[in-house]
C-alpha cells in the first residue's frame, strides 16, 4: 500500500471537501500546513508527497528515500525542482485549467472594481453619504465604459483565452502577446509582441507562467513603455511584476490602477509599498478558490495518483 502524504492541505480543503477519494489509495497523512524545517521528516516514509505551497528542492527530494511520486496541489509547479526530481526517476504532476472559469471571473472582478468601484460607494453608502446627498446620485471618482478599450493579455493558454473572449463581448479590443500563430488565433484577437501591449493596452493583465524569462516581465522599464493611465492586472504569479516599480507608478499616476491577486512573498511583508497605495487593490490569492473550482483540483489530484500507481502517469511535468 502507497504511503501517501500531504503536506499543506488546508488551502484546498479547509474542511468542505473529503479526501475520502484519495484514501482509498494509500495509507494518507494530511497535514494542515507544514514548516520548511519539518519537511523532511513528515516526508520521511512517503511513496507519494501531495504538495501546494510547501518547496521541495533538490536537497529535500535527495533525502527522500522512498519518494516516488510528487502532486502538486496546483498548475504552477516552481515550488518543486522538477530536475532533481526527473533524475531521481520521480514522477511530478500538476493540476492544469482546473480554475480557469474561476481566475477569468476574478481577472475581471478586478478589472471592473477599478472601472466602476462598487465596494468603493458601498463604503461610502454605509456611512451615510448618499442618504445625505443633495442629488439622487454622486461620484467621486472617474467612471469609464470598457467597451472600445483595448485589452492587452500575455500568455493566451486557458485563462488567458477566457479572458479575451469575456473582454470580447464587453466590446473590448483584444491584443495578445502569445506563442500561439496568428492563424490559429479565434477571430478577434490580435498577435503581437510585448512591445506593441505596452503601446497600445488601455488595459494590460498578465496569464503567462513565472519563468526566469518572465519574472519581473513588468518592471520600471516595460512601465514607462505603458500608456499614462493604464491598468495593470496580475492574476498570474507575483513575481511577473517588480512591485517596487509598480508602487512607484501607482504613485506617480502613470498607471490608474494596479489590481492584483498574487504577491511576490506570500503573505506579503507588512512593509510592501503596494499595501500603502489606494489604487493597488490587492485580493489574498482567491482567484482559485471557488467550491467548484477546488472540487475539480481534488477530483484531479486523486485520478492523478491514481493514473500513477496504475502505471501511466498523466499531467507529468518533468518528462
Amino acid at each position: 500500500m502507497m504511503n501517501i502524504v500531504v503536506l499543506d492541505g488546508y488551502a484546498a480543503n479547509p474542511g468542505d471537501l473529503s479526501w475520502d477519494a484519495m484514501k482509498e489509495l494509500g495509507q494518507l497523512t494530511v497535514y494542515d500546513r507544514t514548516p520548511a524545517e519539518e519537511v523532511i521528516a513528515r516526508s520521511q516514509e512517503a511513496d507519494i508527497v501531495l504538495t501546494n505551497k510547501v518547496v521541495l528542492t533538490a536537497d529535500i527530494i535527495s533525502k527522500l528515500p522512498h519518494l516516488k511520486y510528487i502532486g502538486v496541489l496546483a498548475t504552477g509547479y516552481n515550488v518543486v525542482d522538477t530536475e532533481a526530481a526527473r533524475l531521481k526517476g520521480i514522477v511530478v504532476t500538476n493540476i492544469p485549467s482546473y480554475s480557469s472559469d474561476s481566475v477569468a471571473q476574478l481577472t475581471f472582478a478586478h478589472i471592473l472594481n477599478i472601472s466602476n468601484r462598487v465596494a468603493h460607494y458601498a463604503q461610502l453608502n454605509r456611512q451615510g453619504v448618499w442618504s445625505s446627498n443633495k442629488d439622487f446620485c454622486y461620484w467621486d471618482t472617474p467612471l469609464f465604459e470598457l467597451a472600445g478599450k483595448t485589452l492587452g493579455i500575455v500568455g493566451l493558454g486557458s485563462i488567458g483565452m477566457k479572458v479575451a473572449n469575456i473582454g470580447r463581448q464587453l466590446g473590448m479590443d483584444i491584443f495578445a502577446m502569445t506563442s500561439k500563430n496568428s492563424s490559429d488565433l479565434p477571430q478577434g484577437i490580435q498577435k503581437t509582441t510585448l512591445d506593441g501591449l505596452l503601446a497600445v493596452s488601455d488595459v494590460l493583465t498578465l496569464h503567462c507562467p513565472l519563468t526566469p524569462q518572465t519574472r519581473h516581465l513588468i518592471n520600471q522599464e516595460t512601465l514607462s513603455r505603458m500608456k499614462q493611465g493604464a491598468i495593470l492586472i496580475n492574476t498570474g504569479r507575483g513575481p511577473l511584476v517588480d512591485e517596487a516599480a509598480v508602487a512607484q507608478a501607482l504613485q506617480s499616476g502613470h498607471l490608474m490602477a494596479y489590481g492584483a491577486d498574487v504577491m511576490s512573498q506570500e503573505p506579503p511583508a507588512a512593509d510592501n509599498p503596494l499595501l500603502a497605495c489606494p489604487n493597488a487593490y490587492l485580493t489574498p490569492h482567491i482567484a482559485w478558490a471557488t467550491y467548484e473550482a477546488r472540487v475539480r483540483l481534488m477530483q484531479i489530484a486523486t485520478d492523478n495518483v491514481k493514473a500513477f500507481i496504475a502505471g501511466s502517469p498523466v499531467n507529468v511535468v518533468n518528462k
